[in-house]
């Protein structure tokens, strides 16, 4: 028989150059977070993919969407020629309908969709799954802006070709890139109608909405036609900001202080409130 040595008695220890297991406490906590974030990311990228997919079988949705804001170009802006056959007047009746665009898409994409996942067993069910519960509206808001950018294209080429409009290229982009980003007051007063109203009270609250936003900014009728004390009184209005943000961008006009002041306001507290609301939200409720 044979004995084992003093040296092979002892147990082996395990060398402090080895790194942590995976997933302990020992681990990196920074790259835990680094995975998480990209998995919202991916999450979010998911549900956008598979709202457009649906969007897309379905061509009315879309198709209707997109033709809305160059039939209301079509009629409140080519045939009048003091607006179709000058340069300042034609643009200004462009960027107004690519705003209506971002609001009409906003409003109804996020307001009637967000109501009717309420009303249906799946949204609550995927709030129980693991994951950010964001994602889903981040990706929501995200195909929202890829119909909305959609929605813009035929507005450019009628104004372009039919109206004496002849703007800077590079103006023309920063103005369509500032008409996404002050679209999200918009976006998030969807958010807050598709969360605080029902499937039918949704659609007659977003129409009221959209038509009292679009002729009191300023999208149909130029803020200059308004009488004085409404000309002032719609400054402070999320749309008449981002209208008057998006033109003075695009045309090289000095941007005035009171659309910086409105669009960053308005943005916060409608930021505030939509979060408050949807993390509160249960759901469709019986009472």
């Amino acid at each position: 028989m044979t004995t084992l040595s003093q040296h092979d008695q002892q147990p082996a220890t395990p060398s402090h150059s080895s790194p942590p297991p995976r997933g302990r406490p020992g681990g990196a906590p920074a790259a835990d977070a680094d995975r998480a974030l990209v998995g919202g990311v991916g999450l979010a990228v998911t549900h956008a993919k598979w709202i457009l997919i649906e969007t897309f079988r379905v061509p009315i949705a879309w198709i209707g969407g997109m033709l809305f804001p160059v039939l209301a170009f079509s009629f409140f802006a080519l045939p009048i020629p003091a607006v179709r056959d000058d340069s300042a007047a034609a643009m200004q009746a462009i960027v107004s309908m690519m705003v209506f665009g971002f609001l009409a898409n906003g409003l109804f994409s996020l307001g009637l969709e967000l109501a009717s996942q309420r009303a249906k067993p799946w949204a609550p069910y995927l709030r129980t799954l693991p994951g950010r519960r964001g994602a889903r509206i981040v990706g929501l808001i995200t195909a929202t802006l890829v119909t909305a950018l959609i929605s813009v294209v035929p507005v450019l080429v009628v104004g372009l070709l039919f109206t004496a409009a002849a703007p800077d290229p590079g103006r023309l982009a920063l103005g369509i890139a500032t008409v996404v980003a002050t679209s999200v007051p918009a976006a998030l007063i969807g958010l807050i109608i598709g969360t605080t109203c029902g499937e039918k009270a949704a659609i007659a609250v977003t129409q009221l909405v959209m038509f009292v936003m679009a002729f009191a900014s300023g999208l149909f009728l130029p803020p200059m036609m308004f009488p004085a004390w409404l000309e002032v009184a719609t400054r402070f209005l999320p749309v008449r900001a981002a209208r008057e943000l998006s033109l003075s961008v695009a045309t090289g006009t000095p941007v005035e202080w009171w659309m910086l002041v409105s669009f960053l306001v308005w943005t916060v507290v409608l930021a505030v409130v939509g979060v408050v609301l949807f993390r509160r939200d249960e759901g469709r409720r019986f009472r």
